[in-house]
């Protein structure tokens, strides 16, 4: 098979980037080793940022985003039961819209396929290769059988632990990394929100998070240990710590229902340089991972496929390698802010084990700044639902 760009990983990154190709008149296949029911199915994030939610409309995949999603106009920050509103309207005339990603794969995949594009899922032994000529190779299995896709170029859509980031030879990438001494036990379950909008919780037990997917639906978590067990909490016990962290006001406010689904996520940021090499050019979880607190995964990864599609773009109208040639370093100006950002949110949340009293002092000092003056209340608000798309 013959096609201009090939792409590993039917994520939010590579169905993004097979839309926005498809609009420039630009052919691509998908390859993806998980199912189509798999890849639905898969909980993530669930924050979009304003200039997403316009270019999934601009996309014509918006529809159900605005039917369905919940607009929110801020969040609230609360200090051991004592909360205060960051208000994103008020304050940058911006909003964020909560949609599971699962939501927005569901979308990109049903647009794609309905415009004739083709998505390979349940492929095995995917392998990318002559990443440095001018026609590069993805291999792998479909039903047993061997197939070769001979492209362009190749996007690594395919996540942190995908084929593409790997191919690279050694000692041409240099990764920037820092693990997190603690992690997220979060839960989704069968109960109404504590409120319309998120509460960012920071408590002598511990950061908790209280986060919704509908209005009947609860997504909540609590600090934990990164190695965390999560099966060792009983539903009575994540509860009970939930209304606990939440204040005074967690026995009337929390509404307690059946726990779908739990689970422990270990925190760490995570940025690789350069994002490219030869024709292999890598996007969203395949180059960088932000710990959630910020919520700003699944925004950077739309936001790298967009630049990598404008660069296709002007390439097959004038053959100019300008914007091929700078797509690292416009694509981590944008992620070492999102990597500030989500540092900054993390580390004022969550408790170290290491902190000494000064630092517990210093930390509460910054939480009663950021949400007391106006101007570090705005520049929350303008990091949080996404700096502007250039």
């Amino acid at each position: 098979m013959r096609v201009q760009v090939g792409i590993v990983g039917a994520g939010p990154a590579g169905l993004m980037l097979s839309l926005l190709l498809h609009r420039a008149g630009i052919s691509s296949v998908i390859v993806e080793n998980r199912s189509r029911a798999y890849v639905e199915a898969r909980i993530r994030a669930g924050v979009i940022e304003h200039w997403a939610t316009d270019l999934l409309d601009e996309l014509g995949v918006g529809a159900r985003m605005r039917k369905q999603g919940l607009v929110h106009e801020g969040i609230e920050i609360r200090v051991n039961g004592v909360g205060r509103r960051i208000d994103f309207k008020q304050l940058v005339n911006k909003t964020i819209t909560v949609y599971g990603q699962h939501e927005v794969v569901k979308d990109l995949i049903q647009a794609r396929l309905a415009q004739g594009g083709t998505i390979e899922f349940e492929v095995s032994e995917t392998s990318v290769d002559k990443l440095d000529s001018d026609q590069p190779i993805i291999r792998f299995k479909k039903n047993g059988e061997p197939h070769e896709i001979t492209c362009d170029f190749i996007a690594g859509c395919d996540g942190f632990h995908g084929v593409c980031r790997p191919s690279v030879p050694k000692g041409l990438l240099t990764e920037f990394e820092r693990v997190y001494p603690f992690g997220w036990l979060g839960i989704l379950a069968e109960s109404p929100p504590v409120n319309y909008e998120l509460i960012y919780n920071h408590h002598d037990r511990g950061f908790s998070l209280y986060a919704m997917r509908a209005p009947t639906i609860t997504r909540a978590y609590l600090q934990c240990d990164p190695d965390e067990d999560a099966n060792k909490w009983s539903d009575e016990e994540i509860w009970a710590e939930l209304k606990r962290r939440l204040g005074p006001e967690g026995e009337t406010r929390l509404k307690t229902g059946r726990i779908i689904e739990k689970g422990v996520t270990a925190m760490r940021s995570f940025v690789v340089e350069p994002m490219q090499f030869g024709r292999l050019f890598l996007a969203g979880d395949a180059a960088h991972i932000v710990p959630p607190t910020g919520a700003k995964g699944m925004n950077l990864a739309i936001a790298d496929v967009l630049f990598f599609s404008r660069a296709l773009e002007a390439f097959y109208k004038t053959k100019s390698t300008t914007l091929l040639d700078g797509y690292t370093t416009k694509c981590l100006s944008r992620i070492w802010k999102a990597q500030r950002f989500s540092y900054f949110m993390t580390t004022m949340l969550h408790l170290n084990p290491k902190d000494g009293d000064f630092d517990r002092r210093r930390q509460l000092a910054e939480l009663d700044y950021v949400t007391s003056s106006k101007a570090a209340s705005t520049a929350l608000a303008e990091n949080y639902v996404g700096l502007p798309i250039n």
